[in-house]
């Protein structure tokens, strides 16, 4: 895309934040994890008329890389301040829940949603990249043990 884009979605955040000089400072740039670009992140609000948002990562670099699109979208988007951080606690002894142990899990399913460091995000990542997530999931699967162990069925391949 060389020029600025029509964006469809005309009420959308995409809409508000990608100006035309924004767009042309930052419309040849590319992330280093996926060559992900700005045109990329907002197909979704350039190709439809119903997008609140718009605007998709496609990897961690996405972040720095279109700061000057995401920083004030997901500021305006989740009511928070430039100087907000992130937390995480990851600490497992404050789960709570209702689990009844007369009804035992006979089956999970697990859906990786954010990143995991050096691969795209899903609108981003590289046929290369998938097949490595699912080699290093694989070896993080053949490492649990006891009544987490179980077996692996790849979605290709399958009956």
């Amino acid at each position: 895309m060389s020029g600025f884009p029509e964006i469809k979605s005309k009420k959308s955040l995409v809409a508000k934040y990608v100006t035309e000089p924004l767009w042309n400072k930052l419309s040849k740039e590319e992330t280093k994890t996926s060559g992900f670009t700005l045109s990329k992140a907002i197909a979704c609000a350039v190709q439809f008329d119903n997008q609140h948002c718009g605007i998709y990562a496609g990897d961690a670099d996405s972040y720095t890389v279109f700061a000057d699109v995401f920083d004030p979208l997901i500021q305006e988007y989740h009511g928070i301040s430039a100087d907000s951080k992130h937390t995480s606690d990851m600490d497992a002894s404050k789960i709570q829940g209702n689990i009844d142990p007369k009804a035992p899990v006979k089956s999970t399913r697990i859906r990786v949603g954010r990143s995991i460091d050096g691969f795209g995000l899903s609108p981003g990542i590289t046929k290369e990249q998938r097949l490595g997530v699912e080699n290093l999931m694989k070896k993080a699967f053949d490492n649990l043990k006891d009544d987490l162990a179980g077996t692996y069925f790849p979605l290709t391949g399958m009956d």
